[in-house]
């Protein structure tokens, strides 16, 4: 999708969603140059913007507290485990692997997440658990994916950078 469309698309629209908003940067990020059309219609987008013309979404009013609890368990798991292995497992694929398999639990209130926390810990402590285990064995079965790329493509690989950087993005939903 080019950036003009996504600029005719938002003007048409009323607003600007986050995932053309993703678009437009990566957009920006990949070309080495932008043309003069994609600089006149991120212009009219900004103009637009400002004027109240077109409305930017919010990134999240909610989340998904399943997030956080796998999240937790792939740790306590990974930690464990490292401790015996030299290869690193990615927090990211096995947390992946073990949420596509759970109910998500959405709350839009500090009190909506606790109640789905305690609720998930009465409920479905042992089946996170369970599901983590899995990811973990399926992915230290895996295939190796040559030129495989990840959405975010950190610079170190190892558990403590993955780990900095899932905090650092659980964080901001915290904190808002």
């Amino acid at each position: 999708m080019s950036i003009q469309t996504i600029v005719s698309q938002a003007l048409q629209d009323g607003y600007l969603t986050p995932a053309m908003e993703s678009e437009v940067g990566r957009i920006c990020e990949s070309a080495a140059e932008l043309s003069i059309e994609e600089y006149m219609a991120l212009d009219r987008l900004m103009s637009c913007l400002l004027s109240g013309e077109v409305a930017a979404m919010p990134h999240k009013q909610f989340i998904n507290v399943m997030e956080d609890l796998v999240v937790t368990e792939v740790i306590a798991r990974v930690a464990e485990i490292s401790k015996d292995r030299t290869e690193e497992l990615d927090i990211s694929d096995v947390a992946a692997y073990a949420l596509n398999r759970l109910p998500p639990l959405y709350a839009t209130s500090e009190e909506g997440a606790n109640y789905q926390r305690d609720k998930a810990q009465q409920e479905l402590r042992e089946l996170i658990v369970k599901q983590v285990e899995a990811g973990v064995a399926q992915y230290l079965n895996r295939p190796e994916i040559p030129d495989r790329n990840p959405l975010d493509k950190p610079a170190r690989k190892d558990t403590l950078s993955q780990l900095s950087e899932l905090l650092q993005s659980y964080g901001t939903t915290f904190g808002s």
